[in-house]
């Protein structure tokens, strides 16, 4: 037999590697800034068109590459940024595979220019799969221009399964600020569409995550200050009653670099612990310092997953440096000293005699006496005096007589009132079975084979969700106009996120209108919302559109008519009457399927006598 084994070509290893690396646009955002902070730039430039399908350039000025590193860097394995094994231990730079713009150059068309510092002429490449078309000397400015154009235009496949524009422009936006977020001291500006998305100048922590969050941030914030001998922690949380249903907004990074970690995660929920509800959870951007050489970032290509030594001593520190901080916010007062020294107190007199107050009593006066109260003025006996006997004797006159009487005529009337409240009752209740509330969460009825109980939150999240449904596919829904319009400013990811569903959104009963600058303006609200609270109606919008995309079974029509099922339906905990209780089941009954809630959860639990009688014997 002959042998069969063979070396793949260049080319198509690049491409398997490409595979893993560059999984969507946002994948090549990520390689190529990171590669310019490791450049030494000071001002970095990204714009994108199409999302990234078209073009993705990244613009900075850093160090630059020579003609031969310039040529070199798209080959596979090779960098700079280690030279031996050891090396993998002391990493302090973004990238040290040697796999991205190798990998990049298989899937995409790529120009670089790039002119090394202090030299006069600098170096244009042209590169389509994997292989160099055109090499010659350029006139540039200092630092590098990696230009992107058709990515995937060689793979048809991996084309066809992106996502729509809004959805890779928003995976693009979360590369850049996990960068942006964590290197305050540089410049960012992102263009798409020609359109400046972010133009953030070089400032401080605080000030990098209030511009990339947007102004509200700015009170929301409590700082994070912890150092070991062998960690630091520094970063800011947010404060409880800011927290989301969603967990886009968490950040961890490890020398500078953004980790995912569940177990830190948990740290950090850890030290919410009684602050927040179920279900909820809050900001934090957390900076960790640490030896390189007691962690592994040579994990995953990604390279957003760390191995530590002591894992657990991490976890220890964060959830002690979030709970300190939010013990300091819970227990420090908010003090006004302007407000404090704007107030004027009077010194007391020194020689004043402070005496106990003193009540004045008549220990004779009866008002149950026939004859005249006695009196140690005269004036109370003058008003007292009259032809009638006196004031205490027309009281007892008008007030005490035919007491005997009142309960003769009154009782009768009384009951023959409640027998009919009771008739009435019976009456109600021989039409409709009887409904209980427990606990604020269930609603229960008896059956003839046993009980049926039903989760009031569930129940509801259904019927909204059909009816959702029936909206976006015919006609709009019903809005109520606010007295005054409402402007509520969003994060970029949030106002892509509404951006993306703007026309649906509007056929579920929202006018609304893109008011430029990351701003719309809201003119009216869905009728039935029991929060006429135009931003937190928003807010709580945005969380569940971001959470009902984990749900897989879902289509995108689908998730939308569920988050607004749950921005707008009851809750558990929320006291119903009788008649909402028996409108909640006809109600949920009518729908095409009442057992089971959207996402897959059932709505009804019934237990037969059987089960009942099982538990007594």
């Amino acid at each position: 037999m002959s042998d069969i084994i063979q070396l793949l070509p260049d080319a198509v290893a690049n491409q398997i590697a490409a595979g893993e690396v560059i999984q969507r646009p946002a994948s090549v955002v990520k390689e190529l800034v990171e590669n310019a902070i490791d450049a030494g730039g000071t001002t970095i430039k990204l714009i994108v068109r199409d999302a990234g399908r078209s073009l993705i350039q990244v613009v900075d000025d850093g160090c630059g590459m020579s003609e031969l590193d310039a040529r070199m860097c798209f080959e596979k394995h090779a960098t700079s940024k280690i030279k031996s094994a050891a090396d993998l231990f002391a990493i302090r730079t973004k990238g040290f595979r040697g796999e991205a713009l190798a990998s990049i150059a298989a899937v995409a068309q790529v120009e670089l220019k790039t002119r090394l510092t202090g030299e006069e002429l600098g170096i244009h490449i042209c590169i389509a799969d994997s292989e160099v078309i055109s090499q010659e000397p350029c006139q540039t400015h200092e630092g590098s221009s990696f230009i992107v154009k058709n990515l995937f235009y060689n793979v048809p496949a991996r084309r066809q399964f992106l996502k729509s524009d809004a959805v890779e422009f928003r995976h693009i936006v979360d590369e850049f600020e996990r960068v942006a977020l964590v290197h305050a001291d540089v410049a960012f500006q992102l263009i798409h569409d020609d359109n400046e998305v972010f133009n953030l100048p070089p400032t401080t922590l605080r000030q990098r995550i209030v511009g990339v969050f947007g102004q509200k941030f700015n009170q929301r914030l409590v700082p994070v200050e912890e150092a070991t001998d062998f960690v630091t922690v520094d970063g800011f949380v947010g404060k409880p009653e800011f927290a989301r249903k969603s967990r886009g907004e968490q950040f961890f990074f490890v020398n500078k670099r953004f980790i995912r970690s569940s177990y830190f995660n948990h740290a950090v929920n850890l030290a919410y612990e009684q602050l927040l509800p179920k279900g909820m959870h809050p900001f934090f951007a957390l900076y960790l310092e640490i030896d390189p050489e007691t962690i592994d970032v040579n994990v995953h290509p990604t390279k957003t997953e760390i191995k530590f030594r002591d894992e657990r001593a991490v976890y220890s520190v964060i959830h002690a440096a979030t709970r300190r901080a939010l013990g300091r916010f819970n227990v420090s007062p908010s003090l006004d000293f302007e407000q404090e020294t704007s107030i004027k107190i009077d010194p007391p007199n020194p020689n004043h005699v402070f005496k106990a107050p003193t009540i004045k009593i008549n220990p004779n006066y009866n008002p149950f006496d026939s004859g005249k109260p006695k009196t140690e003025t005269g004036s109370r006996d003058t008003v007292g005096a009259g032809s009638s006997g006196g004031l205490a004797s027309r009281y007892k006159t008008d007030s005490l007589s035919g007491w005997e009487t009142m309960y003769e005529v009154l009782a009768p009337e009384k009951k023959e009132e409640q027998e009919k409240l009771f008739e009435a009752s019976r009456d109600d209740s021989d039409s409709r079975k009887p409904l209980l509330q427990m606990h604020r969460q269930y609603v229960v009825t008896p059956l003839k084979s046993g009980l049926m109980v039903i989760d009031q939150q569930l129940a509801h999240e259904r019927i909204l969700f059909e009816r959702n449904l029936h909206w976006l596919e015919s006609a709009a829904g019903p809005s109520q106009q606010l007295l005054f319009p409402e402007t509520i400013s969003l994060s970029l990811g949030d106002y892509t996120v509404i951006n993306e569903h703007l026309q649906a959104i509007r056929k579920l009963g929202f006018d609304i209108e893109d008011f430029g600058g990351q701003t719309f303006k809201v003119n009216g609200i869905p009728a039935d919302s029991k929060n006429d609270n135009a931003q937190a109606l928003m807010e709580s919008l945005i969380s569940q559109i971001i959470e009902a995309r984990s749900i897989q079974q879902l289509e995108p029509r689908q998730e939308l008519a569920l988050s607004m099922a749950r921005t707008t339906g009851i809750k558990r905990g929320m006291a119903l009457s009788a008649q909402e209780m028996h409108h909640l089941v006809d109600e949920l009954f009518a729908c095409e399927v009442p057992n089971y809630c959207p996402a897959g959860s059932p709505t009804i639990a019934t237990f037969t006598l059987e089960e009942i009688l099982q538990k007594f014997q």
